[in-house]
């Protein structure tokens, strides 16, 4: 092989890999805008740790016990923010039939990378509470799905009240392999999951990545700078901070023009914030205090995920 067939191969395999790391990255953002913004695969065979720092606790598959506690050790550890994880009621609900369908992209590609689309089903009853269902759907653009394929939809049952996660599901097709998960979310190590679905152990008023944007939309930040919950994306579970750092900032994105609140989001994983993405989210001024824009700034690139229509 030539010296300039050499450069060539370098270069095109540099860029695949820079193409793939954008498209990987946005799918994160994208998350943000469908309430995943800490997606990863789901590796259904292998035990998942769900509380930060501790190995035992495991998802239990329907009919089993998860592991005892160590000695000395409660089997629950109590949120690091009682008032905010113990699930305060919201002042804002969901509208049912509301849809939002966002669009992600780079702005220096200057073109579309993912479409996505979160949208508020019909109240439900599950293990006797009252429920939201919740839907968030994701889907690559062209020419993206060339390196990265996915089709995925998430679903969200969670509690009217406060939002907190009682179910949840992913159906994922990435590049045409699918994969199935329903999974019962639950503070208590003896409560099995019903047949067909896993039992994930998790903290009190533990959200999903939808509830926790549907919750945030019902923060008053007219009055509080910051709240925290921890937020379980289906594979593992995070600490989660909002904190307020901006009022009436002007956006402009596809859907039109708004005044929004600026609002900061940190993602912990076992107590240490991620460093390598930074995420802003800006929730329209007014009475349905829309999620209009999510920002995020990545290793590669800087990606946005900007509301295109709300209907």
């Amino acid at each position: 092989m030539g010296a300039a067939d050499g450069y060539a191969e370098n270069q095109e395999r540099r860029t695949n890999s820079m193409g793939k790391r954008l498209a990987v990255g946005l799918l994160v953002v994208a998350g943000l805008a469908a309430g995943v913004w800490t997606y990863r695969r789901y590796e259904a065979t292998r035990p998942m740790t769900l509380f930060p720092g501790e190995a035992g606790t495991v998802v239990a598959p329907h009919g089993a016990e998860p592991p005892s506690a160590a000695p000395g050790e409660s089997a629950s550890r109590e949120p690091a923010d009682k008032k905010v994880a113990s699930g305060e009621s919201v002042g804002f609900q969901p509208r049912t039939g509301e849809t939002l369908d966002f669009i992600a992209n780079v702005p220096k590609l200057n073109s579309a990378v993912a479409n996505l689309k979160v949208k508020v089903g019909e109240r439900r009853n599950v293990a006797g509470k009252d429920v939201w269902h919740l839907q968030a759907f994701a889907h690559t653009e062209n020419p993206y799905r060339i390196v990265f394929e996915l089709d995925d939809e998430f679903d969200s049952y969670s509690e009217i009240s406060n939002l907190i996660s009682t179910k949840y599901e992913m159906h994922l097709n990435e590049r045409g392999q699918k994969m199935d998960t329903v999974e019962r979310l639950t503070p208590s190590s003896r409560e099995p999951a019903p047949a067909n679905e896993v039992a994930a152990r998790v903290l009190p008023g533990t959200r999903d990545p939808i509830g926790m944007l549907m919750y945030l939309r019902g923060v008053d930040w007219s009055k509080t700078r910051e709240v925290k919950s921890p937020v379980f994306d289906g594979h593992k579970l995070y600490d989660v901070r909002a904190v307020l750092v901006g009022k009436s900032e002007n956006v402009t994105v596809a859907a039109g023009k708004f005044t929004a609140t600026k609002i900061e989001i940190h993602v912990l994983d076992n107590g240490t914030e991620m460093k390598d993405a930074h995420f802003l989210l800006y929730l329209a001024d007014g009475p349905e205090r829309l999620p209009v824009l999510m920002e995020a700034v990545l290793p590669v690139a800087t990606a946005r995920v900007e509301l295109v229509k709300a209907r």
